[in-house]
C-alpha cells in the first residue's frame, strides 16, 4: 500500500502543475492506456510424465499496466498477481514470485535535452554485455533498476545516460530489491552527424562508451570480497549502403561470486568464494543485404562475464548485464523445446554465419513466385583454459584468450530452409537441422522423471510448413520429425492450426515420442487450443500434456516441468 499511495503522489506532484499551466476553457486531461494479461491453469496429476499438481490444484498469474501520459510527462503503474504462480515460473528458482501488489512504478519527463526518470526503468547499454535491465514475462526474468535515471542530448548527436539504484530481486506481494547498488553512464555518439552537418556522407559512423559498477557491502568475516566492481565497454559501428559492421569490447574487474566459482568446479579451497579473476569479452557482427540476399558473421568470446549486484545470487537473479545469443531462435516446436542453445556467461567461443538469397520470380528455379533459401550455421565452444595452482593465493583459478578455443563442443546448429509459393492459396516450407546438444554443460534435456541427463545429443530434424489459403480463412500445418539415438530417441509432431477471419483460430497438435528405447515411455503429448479475438483483446483456452523441458527466449532458458491439464489466457490492450 505504501508503494501504491508513493506512485500516487509521483502522478500528483507532476500532473498539478501541469494542470495549473493550462488554459482553463480547454483543459488537456492527458491519455491513459495500458494493458492487462492474465494466465490461469487447472492441473490435473498424470504420473506416467511425472506431472505433480500444486496443493492449490490452480494456478493463476497476471499483470496489468496503467500508463498515463500528459505533454512531457509519463507515469505508470504495473499491478501484478502470482496466487499461485503457474508450474516453472519464473526462471528463477530460488526466489518465487508470490501474492499481489505493485511490481512497477515510475514517472518521467522528458524534453528535447533531457530526460528524467524516477522510480522503476529498463535500460541497456550498447549489446548489454555490462548493462541490460529488462523483463522478459515469458520466461518470469525482470532486473529493472529502482531509483534515478537521467539522460542528456546536448547535441542531435550525443546521448548521455546516467543511472542510480538497485534491482529487482524477486516478488512477494510487492517487487523486493537487491542489496547491491548499481551505477552507470553511458555514452552515443553519431560521429556522422556530429560532423557532416549537410547530411550528405554515405558513411555513417556511431561510437560509444559505457562504465557500470555496482556496490555490495562485504560482511564475510574470512575473506576480502571487493565491495566495489567496476566495467566498462567500448564499441563502433559503421554503416554504409547495406553493409554494417558492429564491434564491443567489454572488461570486469575482479568479481568473486557464487556464479564464477563454477568455472573451477574442483576447488577444494573454499568453493563457494568465486575467482578473483577479471572477465572480458567482445562481439563482433559483420552483415551485408541487398534486395534478395543477405549475410552475416557474427563472432563473440566471453570469460568470466557473470555480472550480478549480488554475488550471491542465483543464475537467473540481478544479473547487471545480459549476453546476446550468438545461435538462431526456432520457433518451431520439436527445436525450440527440445534441445535450445543457453548462453554460458562463465565463458565461451561462438561464431554464426547466416545466408539468404531470393530467386527471382519468373526465373527457372524461383517459380511463378519466387523461391528463397536460408543457411545458417552456428557454434558454440568451450575456452581453451589452462589451470594455475592459485586457489590458495591470488585465487585466479585459470588463464586463457579471447577466441582461444577449447576442445569441448557446446552446441551446434546448421540449418537450411527453403520457402516457396506454391499458388496463390498455397505456400510452402521445407527445413533441415542438424544439432548437437551438449547436455553436460547445458543441461536443459531430462529424462520422465525430471532427472537430467548427462552426455551429448546429436539429432536430425525435418520440417514441412504448409499454409492454405481457404476463402477468407487459413489453415496450417506442420510435420516435424526428429531423430536421435540419445536421451529420449526420436520425435514426431503434427500440428493443424485453422483460423476463422477475423476473431477465430483453432490449434490441435499431438507430439510422439515413438523412438523411446524404453517402450513403455512412447508417450502422446496431445494438445487443443481455440481462441477468440476482438479488437485489442484475445482469450484463448487450451488442453493439453506438457512434457519436462525447458522453455528459452534469447538465450534465457527456464526449466519447465511436466503437467496436464487446462489452460486459460487472456490479453487485451487499450
Amino acid at each position: 500500500m505504501k508503494k501504491l499511495l508513493l506512485a500516487t503522489g509521483l502522478l500528483v506532484f507532476f500532473i498539478l502543475p501541469e494542470l495549473q499551466a493550462q488554459d482553463s476553457k480547454k483543459p488537456d486531461l492527458g491519455s491513459i492506456h495500458g494493458n492487462i494479461q492474465l494466465d490461469g491453469q487447472y492441473y490435473r496429476e498424470d504420473s506416467l510424465i511425472n506431472a505433480i499438481p500444486p496443493p492449490e490444484q490452480v494456478g493463476l498469474m497476471g499483470f496489468a499496466n496503467l500508463i498515463y501520459t500528459r505533454g512531457n510527462l509519463t507515469a505508470g503503474v504495473r499491478f501484478e498477481t502470482y496466487t499461485p504462480a503457474l508450474l516453472g515460473y519464473p526462471a528463477s528458482p530460488d526466489l518465487p514470485w508470490t501474492g499481489s501488489g505493485i511490481g512497477y512504478r515510475f514517472a518521467q519527463y522528458s524534453t528535447d535535452m533531457f530526460d528524467v526518470t524516477i522510480g522503476n526503468f529498463y535500460e541497456q547499454f550498447g549489446t548489454g554485455m555490462i548493462l541490460r535491465a529488462f523483463e522478459e514475462r515469458g520466461l518470469g526474468v525482470d532486473n529493472a533498476i529502482d531509483g534515478f535515471r537521467l539522460k542528456v542530448t546536448p547535441h542531435r548527436a550525443v546521448t548521455i545516460t546516467g543511472l542510480y539504484g538497485k534491482q529487482r530481486r524477486h516478488f512477494d506481494n510487492g517487487f523486493t530489491k537487491g542489496a547491491g547498488i548499481v551505477r552507470g553512464i553511458n555514452t552515443d555518439v553519431n560521429l556522422t552527424s556530429l560532423f557532416d552537418s549537410a547530411g550528405v556522407a554515405k558513411t555513417r559512423i556511431f561510437v560509444g562508451g559505457s562504465f557500470v559498477s555496482k556496490y555490495q557491502e562485504d560482511r564475510n568475516p574470512l575473506f576480502n570480497y571487493p565491495e566495489n566492481v567496476g566495467a566498462w565497454a567500448a564499441r563502433a559501428s559503421i554503416l554504409r549502403g547495406g553493409f554494417a559492421l558492429r564491434a564491443e569490447y567489454v572488461y570486469k574487474d575482479n568479481d568473486p561470486s557464487r556464479q564464477n566459482s563454477l568455472i573451477v568446479p574442483d576447488s577444494e579451497i573454499a568453493p563457494g568464494l568465486g575467482l578473483y579473476k577479471p572477465g572480458q569479452g567482445i562481439d563482433i557482427n559483420m552483415s551485408y543485404s541487398t534486395r534478395g540476399f543477405g549475410a552475416s558473421l557474427t563472432a563473440k568470446s566471453l570469460d568470466n562475464m557473470s555480472f550480478q549486484s549480488d554475488r550471491n545470487a542465483g543464475p537467473f537473479d540481478l544479473n547487471i548485464n545480459y549476453i546476446p545469443a550468438t545461435t538462431v531462435q526456432h520457433t518451431y516446436n520439436l527445436p525450440a523445446t527440445l534441445y535450445p542453445y543457453a548462453t554460458q556467461p562463465n565463458g565461451e567461443v561462438a561464431f554464426m554465419g547466416e545466408i539468404f538469397y531470393t530467386m527471382k520470380r519468373g526465373s527457372k528455379l524461383g517459380g511463378k513466385y519466387g523461391t528463397k533459401i536460408e543457411v545458417n550455421y552456428a557454434v558454440a565452444m568451450s575456452p581453451d583454459t589452462t589451470l594455475l595452482n592459485d586457489m590458495d593465493g591470488r585465487r585466479f583459478g585459470y588463464e586463457t584468450r579471447l577466441f582461444a578455443i577449447g576442445d569441448n563442443m557446446y552446441f551446434q546448429d546448421f540449418n537450411i530452409s527453403v520457402s516457396r509459393k506454391l499458388s496463390r492459396k498455397v505456400k510452402a516450407k521445407y527445413m533441415y537441422i542438424n544439432l548437437v546438444y551438449n547436455n553436460d554443460i547445458i543441461q536443459g534435456a531430462f529424462d520422465y522423471r525430471g532427472e537430467k541427463v548427462s552426455g551429448t545429443v546429436y539429432s536430425d530434424i525435418h520440417l514441412v510448413d504448409m499454409d492454405f489459403r481457404i476463402k477468407s480463412n487459413n489453415l496450417r500445418v506442420e510435420l516435424q520429425h526428429l531423430r536421435t539415438n540419445q536421451h529420449l530417441g526420436s520425435w514426431a509432431t503434427v500440428l493443424a492450426e485453422y483460423t476463422i477471419s477475423p476473431s477465430w483460430f483453432f490449434t490441435v497438435m499431438n507430439q510422439w515420442n515413438y523412438g523411446n528405447k524404453n517402450s513403455d515411455e512412447r508417450f502422446h503429448f496431445p494438445f487443443v487450443a481455440a481462441g477468440y479475438i476482438t479488437g485489442g483483446s484475445r482469450i484463448m483456452v487450451s488442453y493439453g500434456r506438457q512434457r519436462a523441458g525447458v522453455f528459452c527466449v534469447g538465450g534465457i532458458c527456464r526449466t519447465v516441468p511436466a503437467s496436464n491439464g487446462l489452460t486459460v489466457q487472456f490479453t487485451s490492450t487499450f
